[in-house]
């Protein structure tokens, strides 16, 4: 009935574009708007302001030839003064963000050691977030937060370096117990 009336509702946290005769026309905010579908107005797409989040997990080496899997949490939202960008720029958000993240931490985790890779995640996603802030604005988006969620070695690896951190524990432990032994003869 509302299509008969050219009556049109836009829902909160959105934002509808319009057309009129294919070309794009305006950016209709939440509310009620006649379009006038007999004058050639048509609602092509909505477009969510929601903050939506995107995980990338994949497989880079560092430094130490150590194959890691990082998984990046982004944070976006698009812009409602530019819509109409975020509409048209792109056809797919979320391979462009994928593809950004892809080169910023491809670019930058082969560069450090695995102890340092956990220990600059903070700055790894701080690197990623600019890049993507720079990147996206251009296309209607903001960029709310970039996390580095997990750093995963490969499970061999992960037990090497527990079997590692073992045998220097039983390593300190035999020189505290031979201590203890020493001093207890020299009593």
């Amino acid at each position: 009935m509302g299509n008969l009336l050219c009556l049109e509702q836009v829902d909160q946290s959105t934002v509808a574009i319009k057309e009129t005769f294919g070309k794009f026309d305006d950016v209709l905010e939440p509310g009620c708007h006649c379009v006038p579908w007999i004058f050639g107005s048509r609602l092509v797409g909505h477009l969510t302001l929601r903050v939506q989040q995107l995980d990338v997990k994949f497989e880079t080496k560092t430094k130490d030839n150590v194959f890691v899997n990082v998984v990046a949490s982004v944070q976006y939202h698009a812009l409602s003064d530019k819509a109409s960008d975020a509409y048209y720029k792109l056809s797919n958000t979320k391979a462009q963000i994928q593809a950004y993240v892809f080169d910023v931490i491809r670019a930058s985790v082969p560069k450090l050691n695995l102890d340092d890779t956990f220990e600059q995640k903070n700055d790894i996603a701080k690197a990623v977030e600019e890049e993507l802030e720079k990147a996206m604005s251009a296309y209607g988006f903001e960029i709310v937060q970039t996390l580095i969620v997990d750093i995963e070695p490969d499970e061999r690896v992960k037990k090497a370096m527990n079997e590692i951190n073992a045998a220097a524990r039983l390593r300190m432990a035999a020189t505290e117990k031979a201590e203890a032994e020493k001093i207890l003869q020299i009593k």
